[in-house]
């Protein structure tokens, strides 16, 4: 996010990068978005709040979401890590489906998936101007109009590239959003009109749904931890639901509030580079026995699942998948006989 930052702040011009630069450093990328939507919803015009008028906080909305995606279409993507993440859901032989919730703008999970024909439902409907259906994405196994279970399910939580808000509310575009349009990236608090909130507000309550469920495994990697709303949702299905599991991998070191959590809720597991908390028991790893592990796995004297791309890696080669540069991957494998009781 810090790099997206800096890429951001390049493309304005004054005084809007002075004013960015300002918010940025004290909220973060998301949270001067969020700042500039509150400011916009309470004045208009000249009128000001803390030197930021209305019609500026609307100007600089608008110029950041531009440059976001500008600037996310721009770098030359690595997707192994994506493409082995889709070779997994497409593998994954469970009851029900897999749900990817991801808090990303960019469409590498939709590109992979793509790559190698797996069905998935982002909860739009159609090619050019897709329409969001928030009946299909609220149906449950027993109703008539329940995607399928072999659909993966990919929502995307801060909204995407190719969402474009117009006024009769958010759709999908068959490309990212053009030049000059208004793309749908990060929800705020502020009272947007309620057509252009609906996506945000239906995919967290599908989020709080899922992580209800009885028994559900929730593999958390790549997540900073900077949502308070998600993370209240992660936190109190952990405390709720003691049959289900939590995992969450960390790059670094282990957050100090996630640690604490975790000594006190046993079903929520942290798995950092150099130490876990596993079972409500702190400590660090030891160097295993078998020196020939996987270098996704351990390297360096160091558990390497806590980057994405490793885990990625990993799901890939125990499902029996690979990536698609690799080894063809079947797209919608059979889910009846054998299949798991259970979802990731």
């Amino acid at each position: 996010m810090n790099g997206l930052s800096s890429a951001v702040s390049t493309t304005l011009r004054e005084p809007d990068r002075a004013t960015f630069e300002a918010m940025v450093g004290d909220h973060g990328l998301e949270g001067t978005l969020t700042r500039l939507r509150r400011i916009a919803a309470l004045v208009e015009g000249d009128d000001e709040i803390q030197g930021v008028s209305g019609t500026q906080a609307d100007r600089l909305d608008a110029a950041i979401c531009s440059a976001i995606v500008s600037a996310l279409s721009a770098i030359p993507a690595n997707t192994r890590a994506a493409d082995d993440f889709a070779a997994w859901i497409a593998r994954a032989n469970y009851s029900r489906p897999v749900e990817v919730f991801t808090v990303n703008y960019d469409l590498m999970i939709e590109t992979a998936l793509d790559k190698i024909g797996a069905p998935y439902f982002d909860g739009f409907i159609g090619m050019q101007r897709a329409r969001f259906r928030s009946d299909l994405i609220e149906a449950r196994e027993t109703d008539e109009n329940y995607i399928p279970a072999f659909f993966a399910r990919v929502w995307k939580m801060h909204g995407s590239l190719n969402w474009e808000a117009s006024a009769t509310g958010v759709v999908r575009l068959g490309s990212t959003v053009r030049a000059g349009r208004s793309a749908a990236i990060y929800p705020s608090d502020a009272k947007y009109h309620e057509s252009r909130r609906m996506p945000f507000v239906v995919l967290q309550d599908r989020f709080r749904r899922a992580l209800y469920e009885n028994e559900t495994l929730a593999l958390v990697a790549g997540y900073s931890w900077g949502d308070e709303h998600l993370n209240e949702y992660l936190f109190d299905a952990a405390s709720r639901r003691q049959r289900s599991e939590v995992i969450a991998f960390s790059h670094g070191e282990l957050p100090v509030e996630l640690v604490d959590f975790a000594r006190r809720t046993p079903n929520l597991q942290l798995i950092g580079s150099t130490e876990a908390v596993i079972g409500g028991v702190r400590g660090r790893w030891q160097e295993p026995e078998d020196t020939q592990l996987p270098s996704d796995v351990w390297a360096d004297q160091k558990l390497k699942l806590g980057d994405f791309a490793s885990l990625a890696s990993f799901l890939a080669r125990a499902s029996g998948a690979s990536s698609p540069d690799q080894t063809e991957v079947a797209a919608a494998p059979n889910r009846e006989a054998g299949a798991a009781d259970g979802g990731a």
